[in-house]
């Protein structure tokens, strides 16, 4: 009996521990997604060797940390092939650096990498349906108060209108509300409407092939991340050779879309 009596209080203590094992199992954090700075545009360099106002590293994170599963699969590889034909075969923390390094280039055409900057746009008058004024473009994505209701983006334009024009306190002036708006736009152009990435009928003028400010984008889309453009018969040291010139290649592709 004793003997029975001991061996009970054994099990008993085994199976203590391993509901105290599953339990702390349970409370264990998911993995956390691979992210990798991106490397610099031609702009983020010029301006660093000038040491003036460049792309913070920082950004490359909240970009990294607001993409949506859709943006890593197969659903936008054909989109982006201009600009980094391997995103399909690469790695979902690879395809997070691409995207980083993507909108870096699109913030050094759209506003030169700085997040204070906005245009009023006065050649073909609009008025803002949420703060009621001409429409002005703002912060590093160039983006408007509307974009708040049509894509859920976090600025607050009752907080801003007390605020100076470029003052960085702003909502739509930060970074994170900015390029957090930004990913959210062009996923709704790539997924919910099912338009390419370089579209005459996208939200920015830098993403439609054929204009100055496409070129200038198309610029700073030379430095993407080596992996885009690898060889993956080379091994991890060697790259091919350079792929076709972006601005000449995504204009055939537009070209041959609309034929």
């Amino acid at each position: 009996m004793p003997g029975s009596r001991m061996t009970g209080l054994v099990l008993w203590a085994v199976i203590g521990v391993l509901a105290g094992c599953s339990r702390h199992a349970d409370l264990a954090p998911p993995p956390q997604p691979e992210m990798k700075p991106a490397p610099a545009t031609p702009i983020a360099e010029k301006k660093a060797d000038l040491g003036t106002q460049t792309w913070n590293s920082q950004w490359d994170r909240i970009v990294e940390e607001a993409l949506p599963p859709e943006m890593l699969s197969a659903r936008v590889a054909r989109d982006v092939r201009p600009f980094c034909p391997r995103f399909n075969a690469m790695s979902e923390g690879n395809k997070r650096t691409f995207w980083a390094y993507f909108f870096q280039a699109l913030a050094g055409a759209e506003a030169g990498l700085v997040p204070t900057a906005d245009v009023r746009h006065t050649q073909v008058p609009k008025i803002d349906t949420v703060s009621k004024r001409m429409v002005r473009s703002e912060g590093l994505l160039q983006l408007t108060y509307m974009d708040a209701e049509r894509y859920g983006c976090d600025f607050d334009w009752d907080k801003d209108k007390q605020l100076a024009e470029k003052d960085p306190a702003k909502t739509i002036l930060q970074p994170m509300n900015n390029l957090e708006c930004g990913v959210k736009i062009l996923n709704n152009q790539l997924i919910a409407q099912r338009k390419p990435l370089l579209s005459q009928s996208g939200y920015w003028s830098t993403l439609r092939p054929g204009g100055p400010s496409y070129r200038v984008f198309a610029k700073q889309m030379t430095n993407v991340p080596a992996v885009c453009r690898q060889d993956p018969s080379a091994g991890e040291s060697k790259s091919t050779i350079a792929y076709a010139e972006p601005a000449a290649e995504a204009t055939r592709n537009q070209a041959a879309g609309s034929k």
